[in-house]
């Protein structure tokens, strides 16, 4: 019997879902509660058995101890850049004249999984200031509330830079 051909109760990438899922669901229940817990354990194990059964992206992450590093670093990165994204905002909207130049503009990633870029794309998302409007391959069109710059090398480096490092070698 080839190893194609077997079929497991586990899809491939089955732990590591429900493992992030889980600690997702503890932090935001923000309580170490038995029953939360165990609730929890139950759900976040459901939606990883679908998600993992009905797609191969969580096969190509790579969780090895340089990419448990790096999805912790780009965790960091992302509080960080979270802070400064609201900083920012409180900024424009406090001041006595709003002075914007809101616009659309290109950035190119270089991350080769869908999962990576959609990991990307939601990042971008949740920084304020900054929605992502399109993924076309391996170009992102994003909404930017106050642009910087319309260079798409200039204005990569500004939107994905920080993230895409780390995003690169936990999802490749």
């Amino acid at each position: 019997m080839d190893q194609d051909s077997r079929k497991s109760f586990a899809p491939q990438g089955l732990l590591s879902l429900w493992l992030v899922l889980f600690a997702v669901w503890m932090i935001a229940n923000s309580t170490l509660a038995i029953e939360v817990a165990i609730l929890g354990a139950i759900i976040t194990f459901g939606l990883a058995y679908v998600f993992t059964s009905t797609s191969d992206a969580w096969r190509r992450i790579r969780w090895t101890p340089t990419g448990f590093y790096h999805f912790l670093a780009y965790s960091g990165t992302f509080l960080v850049e979270l802070v400064k994204a609201n900083i920012a905002m409180m900024r424009i909207v406090y001041a006595p004249r709003i002075d914007i130049r809101p616009g659309i503009v290109r950035i190119r990633t270089r991350l080769k999984s869908p999962l990576g870029r959609l990991a990307l794309a939601n990042t971008i998302a949740l920084t304020p200031g900054s929605l992502v409007m399109d993924i076309q391959d391996d170009t992102l069109f994003i909404h930017w509330l106050d642009v910087q710059t319309t260079d798409i090398d200039k204005a990569t480096e500004a939107l994905a830079g920080p993230f895409e490092a780390h995003l690169e070698k936990v999802f490749g």
